[in-house]
């Protein structure tokens, strides 16, 4: 085998990776400020059902949000904008992870509301394209992956912070291989976009009255990209002298956020991509399992919100995608309300799903027909949220 050949190969392959990735620290460093919603005539959400049972969640979220927002609607403050084509099957069509058509038409939206998607792997009966929801973070900088896991009865209110561009991710599509013999792949970390994610969870602790962050990685081994994470936190630090601040290697970390002895201790956390990819699903099924919780993907010119669970295609095909849980949707629909300034709608919902999730529970989803259908969940978040005595409910509850 001509090994020369493929070295010679690769140092071209890394020098166009390089010469990108220089780019985009400088894009990084010019990049603008944050959009304020408030001073927009109309605020434009996006709603793309995805694939499996995306489309039926999804739905029903928009129906709870419709519901919230009916006056800003009304008034022709907010509109809800049906996008067409992010689906496993146009995507395919187009051999793109989102189609250019498609993506135009969320550009043209504020935020946006999207189901799960498909991501082809070997042994699928569809190419092996890039994830939608990697190639969205990406086209439209959402920096910040924002999972909050709250479980009031194990003393658990974590807000995890996952750095959504870089890491092991970034470029996922853009490895290395010499035949089946040797594969490489590349992780990214920037000090503009570690800073950004970093600064963004102390500031969110800040504002919210949190007492602590915590940074993940792996540092002692991953001395490079981990090192310059951990280097970046230790420096943003010293600007919030009132938050306290410490670090964990992503092993342990794993195992302590299953610890009843610590957990609890845990508040605001930071970590990079794929860390944190794992970690939220760990953390989710503590909280009963990823159909429970609802993710924001942010950054300062679009915002994308969405469940964190896959598409669960056999459960279409088996005909039962109308049982399937919309409350992760629902939850990410909270998120939304809260980034686009509603403050007060989104602390009502989240009592709402408090009440109808945890609390008082007269319906539950199965995914199965013994169950109640995603419909008749939503309507029960709907009829908790006409309750006048909503927060007094949520209270009574809370205080057990």
């Amino acid at each position: 085998m001509d090994y020369e050949k493929y070295i010679e190969e690769a140092k071209k392959h890394l020098e166009e990776i390089l010469r990108e990735q220089i780019e985009r620290v400088h894009r990084i460093r010019n990049e603008g400020d944050w959009i304020d919603y408030s001073k927009l005539p109309k605020i434009i959400i996006g709603v793309a059902g995805g694939d499996g049972i995306g489309p039926y969640i999804t739905e029903q979220a928009q129906r709870v949000l419709e519901f919230l927002l009916q006056e800003e609607i009304s008034e022709g403050k907010v509109e809800f904008r049906k996008i067409e084509g992010l689906t496993i099957e146009n995507r395919v069509k187009h051999m793109q992870a989102v189609p250019d058509d498609v993506l135009e038409e969320i550009k043209k939206c504020h935020v946006l509301l999207k189901g799960p998607t498909t991501t082809p792997k070997k042994g699928d009966p569809w190419p092996n394209i890039e994830s939608a929801n990697v190639a969205l973070r990406r086209y439209l900088d959402l920096f910040a992956n924002v999972r909050p896991v709250k479980v009031p009865e194990l003393g658990i209110d974590w807000v995890f912070f996952r750095e959504n561009t870089e890491g092991a991710y970034m470029l996922g599509s853009k490895g290395f291989a010499i035949d089946d013999e040797l594969a490489i792949d590349f992780r990214v970390i920037t000090e503009p976009g570690a800073e950004r994610i970093i600064r963004l969870a102390f500031e969110y602790a800040k504002k919210n009255n949190r007492r602590k962050v915590s940074v993940v990685t792996k540092a002692n081994v991953v001395k490079k990209t981990d090192g310059l994470f951990l280097s970046v936190a230790e420096r943003v630090a010293k600007d919030y002298p009132e938050i306290e601040w410490d670090d964990w290697f992503i092993d342990i970390m794993t195992a302590k956020l299953i610890d009843p002895a610590r957990r609890s201790q845990f508040d605001v956390i930071v970590l990079p991509n794929l860390y944190g990819d794992i970690l939220t699903d760990e953390a989710a099924q503590i909280q009963g399992g990823v159909g429970t919780a609802g993710s924001a993907n942010i950054g300062k010119r679009y915002a994308m919100f969405e469940a964190i669970h896959g598409t669960a295609l056999r459960m279409v095909k088996e005909g039962r995608g109308k049982y399937a849980n919309p409350m992760s949707m629902i939850k990410a629909g909270a998120m939304m309300l809260e980034h686009l300034g509603f403050t007060e709608k989104a602390r009502k919902l989240n009592m709402a799903i408090d009440i109808c999730n945890s609390y008082e529970r007269k319906i539950v989803v199965t995914g199965r027909p013994d169950g109640a259908t995603g419909e008749e969940m939503a309507n029960y978040v709907i009829e908790t949220l006409k309750d006048e005595k909503l927060e007094e409910k949520w209270e009574k509850y809370a205080k057990k």
